[in-house]
């Protein structure tokens, strides 16, 4: 909370602001658990052509085979679900919470509902092929298989759900307990601090892996020619751009400047034009590694920074 009457320091009006201009997320996701341990009699028997202990053997069965068509169809909505989910959000302290803007709640709810269709009807594609995925597994786990293992449809099994839990304090608390109303403000104020500090962190980590892994792919040769890279490398970059503008929450004016010039470094540069152009990839890739050196440096200066921050 601020003091009336003293202006806040720019790092607590970042928190203000995010504080002001965001909400909870939490995504809930029910998997059906495909790994079940071993018995104790079965550990013994397996440790047995070792001679050793079966209490000191760790063991497990794989119940299906998750390379199936349907199941890996099944597994990728769960990745898409989640990808949209940490796409969105800023980190939180409180475990399994992130922070969405309130400006893309509307959207979110709207694209998490279609992947939560899109989940049902992949589920019962792969409940229809449940038999088939049995009947192999009984064969690959032979006296180990035991059909209690498995339930009896897989339609209740894999669910996706998500909710938007209070971050601040309740209301009510100010009239019916005004102290502990005051210090559960001080506790939400400190991890939306702390949530300035791990916004930043995530930014500064996922930049300089993406330029790092830019500028390694453009640097020097293998076998005498220039090295391989994706068209994911820059695409990453771009990508990276794009949520930064979107949520980046201002905690850090060295890292807006580095992320604007790779941004011009990059910008009309297609993957074609760097694989064609020696002078090209030079030229970038020695303004990738400058740059990252800076990240460096700034990641390496951010436990310093902490502490001025809340030493403020």
């Amino acid at each position: 909370m601020t003091v009336t009457g003293t202006p806040p320091s720019t790092d607590v009006a970042t928190a203000e602001r995010l504080r002001t201009a965001t909400a909870g997320v939490r995504l809930s996701i029910s998997w059906l658990g495909v790994r079940r341990t071993l018995t104790r009699a079965q550990k013994s028997r397996a440790a047995e052509p070792f001679d050793a202990a079966g209490e000191y053997v760790a063991a497990s069965k794989k119940l299906l085979d998750t390379s199936h068509p349907a199941f890996k169809t099944v597994t990728a909505v769960r990745g898409r679900a989640v990808a949209l989910w940490k796409a969105l959000t800023l980190p939180f302290p409180e475990p399994g919470v992130r922070l969405i803007r309130h400006a893309d709640i509307a959207d979110f709810d709207q694209r998490m509902t279609a992947f939560g269709a899109e989940l049902a009807a992949a589920v019962a594609q792969l409940d229809a092929r449940y038999d088939e995925l049995r009947a192999a597994a009984r064969g690959r786990l032979g006296q180990l298989y035991d059909p209690a293992d498995y339930p009896a449809r897989l339609r209740d099994e894999f669910a996706l759900a998500w909710d938007y839990p209070p971050v601040e304090p309740p209301a009510y608390l100010r009239r019916l307990a005004p102290e502990l109303y005051e210090r559960e403000c001080r506790r939400v104020a400190g991890q939306f601090d702390a949530a300035v500090e791990l916004a930043e962190q995530a930014f500064l980590t996922e930049f300089g892996e993406l330029v790092a892994h830019l500028a390694e792919r453009l640097s020097g040769c293998r076998d005498g020619r220039p090295k391989v890279f994706r068209d994911s490398a820059v695409d990453n970059l771009h990508e990276f751009f794009g949520r930064f503008r979107r949520l980046n929450i201002g905690s850090s004016d060295e890292l807006e400047r580095l992320v604007a010039d790779a941004q011009g470094l990059l910008r009309g540069v297609a993957p074609t034009k760097l694989r064609d152009s020696a002078s090209l990839r030079r030229e970038i890739g020695g303004a990738l590694n400058r740059m990252g050196a800076e990240l460096d440096q700034l990641l390496a200066d951010r436990p310093r920074r902490a502490v001025m921050r809340r030493d403020r």
